[in-house]
């Protein structure tokens, strides 16, 4: 069931022609982690938002069976729905068994339909986990299949393919990571914490577990909301060891001018995929105008 915080999809009014955002991820936490200060950003300029996992998530924990663990992180994303003010929807497919099968892209052209969005983010195909390369590769093929009337004739084709696009990772081979768009989210950094911070099995408990620095969270919500602002978001923002705004920080003086440039402390990257729309001056300036 969709968590809806804006307005229902099929209720949206006629005249709303601001761009759209669909950021899709494997699992629960990974929207937040990898988008969180874009859609922050869209959601302040009152643009509609929405979050897709593919998966359940129940797999996401050392302690718990799947059906505990995975009802826990559909409340997470519930929380994360309230505090940004976005639409949220939970695959039921199990975690750690997601594969890029027919019925799963049919799935996901239907779901892209029906949001209809401007923009779509996920992650690029070259990942440690399977869930996050299959989640690129349905993406990839659904894209241009979106405006086909003859696939799942049952939901209405796309009038145009949406631009999709790759959020940032530290990934090298077979090849890097190379944004085509970098972008300043400082100001909306403690949104995405905020969000962040519903995510609480992940990025206190299951995150930290798995990178062996459980022992290093803090007790008491304030002091782990300060620990993640301060420890936490860079580690887990890009799977590297610097983060998003330092890695980038000559494409942020490029853009925002020298001055701005170097003094940017949180971004967040998008290498635009040639399977959607291409990135033209015009959609660039739409879609990235913050």
């Amino acid at each position: 069931m969709r968590v809806r915080n804006r307005f229902p999809l099929a209720e949206r009014p006629a005249d709303v022609t601001d761009p759209s955002l669909l950021v899709v991820g494997a699992h629960p936490d990974d929207c937040a982690i990898k988008a969180g200060g874009i859609a922050a950003k869209y959601v302040e300029a009152d643009r509609a938002v929405t979050f897709l996992s593919v998966t359940d998530g129940s797999a996401g924990h050392h302690e718990g069976d799947r059906e505990t663990v995975a009802a826990r992180r559909k409340r997470e994303t519930e929380a994360v729905a309230e505090t940004l003010g976005i639409d949220y929807e939970v695959f039921d497919v199990p975690d750690g068994e997601l594969e890029p099968t027919l019925d799963h892209r049919h799935r996901l052209t239907r779901f892209v339909r029906e949001v209809d969005p401007d923009l779509v983010l996920g992650p690029r195909p070259n990942d440690y986990h399977p869930d996050h390369r299959y989640t690129a590769e349905l993406l990839r093929d659904t894209a241009y299949m979106l405006i086909v009337p003859n696939v799942c004739p049952d939901t209405p084709p796309m009038d145009e393919n949406p631009v999709f696009g790759y959020v940032a990772d530290g990934f090298r081979k077979p090849a890097p990571f190379e944004p085509d768009v970098v972008l300043d989210v400082s100001d909306a950094v403690d949104r995405k914490l905020d969000a962040l911070d519903c995510h609480e099995s992940q990025v206190y408990e299951w995150l930290p577990y798995t990178f062996g620095v459980l022992d290093e969270v803090p007790d008491g919500d304030a002091a782990r909301r300060e620990w993640l602002a301060e420890a936490g978001l860079d580690h887990f923002s890009a799977n590297t060891e610097v983060n998003v705004a330092d890695r980038f920080r000559a494409e942020l003086r490029a853009r925002y001018g020298d001055e701005r440039g170097a003094a940017v402390e949180h971004a967040e990257a998008v290498e635009i995929s040639e399977y959607g729309a291409p990135l033209t001056d015009e959609r660039r300036e739409r879609l990235f105008c913050f």
